[in-house]
């Protein structure tokens, strides 16, 4: 269900040493836990026409909306 920006557009990993990168992949773990909190909010609103529209079953929906926003 992640159709968004990848947060590698934003950041460069490569140039990040070490011992500063634990800060940096803390961030980005964050902001990919919300944009898959707002990507799942938005899933829920649809209706079934907009869901067959996009492919997506109810079991589906049910299944990506049961995962905690870590997974």
């Amino acid at each position: 269900m992640e159709r968004t920006l990848s947060s590698d557009l934003f950041f460069d990993h490569s140039q990040v040493n070490g011992t500063s990168a634990l800060p940096l992949r803390m961030f980005t773990s964050v902001l990919q836990w919300q944009r898959r909190v707002i990507s799942r909010r938005q899933l829920a609103r649809l209706d079934s026409r907009l869901l067959a529209d996009a492919g997506i079953s109810e079991a589906q929906r049910y299944a990506e909306l049961s995962k905690p926003f870590w997974r």
